[in-house]
């Protein structure tokens, strides 16, 4: 399988049906994704494919072939100068985790939240956020978002390009 993993060529030799999950975990040694509940509904192995927020525990390798795809290990690529995402800037300065698990597939759900609506309301974070946090830091993870997206909204004014 050829895959283009933050933005590198990679090639795996691994069944087709192999959950994209395991891919980056175990043959590329991208281990920031993290593996919850193997049935889509936790969003701790959540990743970019195209742009868009998908759960790679039961995506099969094959459907990612090709595709770019850009885990929590390229999401500061994405920004630029290898500073860090807005997102990621913002979960410390807002303080979002508590044990930190789901907090790599919640950080790449909320960059894609994001790029699809720079202003989101508290309604369509919480319609978009669909990622478990047991620890319940919801409004720390809202309060993140925010923050995140004026400081987009704030480089993408005339005259605040760097």
């Amino acid at each position: 399988m050829d895959l283009i993993v933050n933005g590198q060529n990679r090639t795996v030799n691994v069944a087709s049906d192999t959950p994209l999950l395991w891919v980056l975990r175990d043959n590329l040694g991208l281990t920031g994704t993290k593996f919850g509940c193997g049935i889509s509904a936790c969003g701790a192995c959540t990743v970019h494919l195209n742009g868009q927020a998908v759960r790679t525990c039961v995506l099969p390798v094959a459907a990612a072939q090709g595709q770019q795809i850009t885990t929590i290990e390229g999401l500061s690529n994405v920004a630029g100068g290898g500073v860090l995402h807005a997102v990621q800037q913002a979960w410390i300065d807002e303080q979002v985790p508590q044990c930190g698990y789901c907090q790599s597939g919640m950080l790449m759900a909320a960059a894609a939240l994001l790029s699809s609506n720079s202003a989101p309301s508290n309604d369509d974070i919480d319609a978009a956020m669909t990622n478990i946090c047991r620890c319940g830091t919801y409004q720390r993870v809202r309060a993140g978002i925010h923050k995140a997206a004026k400081t987009l909204q704030l480089s993408r004014l005339p005259g605040t390009e760097s």
